[in-house]
């Protein structure tokens, strides 16, 4: 089980990453709509790992982080994701409080999916708003990240 997130992890970075460097190169092309998204996924990201980590996190679940970051906190969130993989046992359960102050405990393993799950329908979101806008998104589904 640790090989497949470990390798979902790979995937959501890359694709991440190609999604990142659509907005870069698009600066002008898209609304504030993609800036909101890709910076929420990227904090849902960074929160998930912090709760399983033990960590504080101040960033807000909506808060906006500038573009030139965002290639940096995607790294950052692959190897904070890549170290629970090596470091917990999947079916760890991780009690932690929400943003809005409840308990809840979940699986490692859940945790981890929901990070790639929630990741890859933002990511079809920003898509979609690209496209919109007239930019022809990056490939990223799961199959051509395989071949």
């Amino acid at each position: 089980m640790k090989a497949f997130f470990k390798e979902k992890f790979e995937y959501n970075h890359q694709c991440n990453e190609k999604v990142i460097n659509q907005i870069i190169e698009n600066s002008n092309a898209y609304s504030d709509k993609v800036a909101t998204l890709i910076s929420h996924s990227l904090i849902a990201h960074e929160i998930w790992n912090s709760r399983i980590l033990k960590l504080n996190s101040s960033t807000g679940v909506w808060d906006k982080f500038p573009t030139s970051e965002l290639i940096e906190i995607n790294q950052i969130n692959f190897e904070a994701s890549q170290q629970i993989v090596r470091q917990f046992e999947v079916e760890e359960v991780v009690s932690y409080i929400n943003t809005k102050g409840k308990t809840y405990e979940n699986s490692v393993a859940d945790i981890l999916f929901h990070i790639i799950n929630h990741s890859t329908y933002h990511r079809g979101q920003i898509v979609s708003a690209l496209k919109l806008e007239g930019v022809s998104p990056a490939v990223t589904d799961y199959i051509f990240f395989k071949r």
